[in-house]
């Protein structure tokens, strides 16, 4: 059993069967009441964040997560397939389950994988990635007074905004939340 007594920020909780994380919470005393821990949750499938207070002391069943680290194998452009270097078992994501993630994922790589209840979840991207530059517009002469960008696609499809002088052929640092770049590589 968790209780209220053991939240610390970044804890995952399931809450009406739902898969949680705890954003921020804050204990709460007022006078002659008991406490109450207030709580600012994130549902790790949506995104949707929820406010809830619960009595101090409040206990809560333990979630079934387990984190894997699986390496990615290849797609079929509506299925993203996952395989488990230890025990060779095979998964499949969809599409609509990963979103933009699947802009930074590169085959042969490893990543970990939460499960909840036995369905992956989430795939848990590093903060930054490394990849090879396909198409990029050419530079003009003479724009490079200011911190001028163009329009360049990487491997994995994403397009980007790169400063001028990087081109085809280039590996770039792009971060994963944002999908900006970084830096060349």
């Amino acid at each position: 059993m968790i209780s209220t007594a053991d939240f610390y920020k970044g804890m995952r909780i399931a809450i009406e069967g739902q898969p949680y994380y705890i954003v921020d919470y804050q204990h709460v005393k007022m006078g002659r009441g008991g406490a109450n821990v207030r709580t600012k949750l994130k549902n790790i499938r949506t995104g949707q964040v929820i406010e809830r207070t619960y009595a101090g002391g409040e206990t809560f069943d333990q979630p079934d997560f387990a984190d894997r680290v699986m390496q990615y194998m290849y797609n079929d452009d509506t299925d993203w397939f996952f395989m488990d270097s230890k025990t060779f078992d095979q998964i499949s994501i969809s599409k609509e389950k990963l979103g933009d993630v699947t802009w930074y994922l590169q085959e042969n790589h490893e990543y970990h994988i939460l499960f909840f209840e036995g369905e992956p979840i989430l795939v848990d991207l590093p903060l930054a990635v490394i990849l090879e530059i396909t198409d990029a517009e050419p530079a003009i002469k003479g724009d490079t007074v200011t911190n001028v960008m163009k329009n360049a696609t990487v491997e994995t499809g994403l397009s980007i905004k790169v400063p001028m002088f990087v081109k085809v052929g280039d590996k770039v640092k792009i971060d994963t939340s944002e999908g900006k770049y970084i830096e060349r590589a």
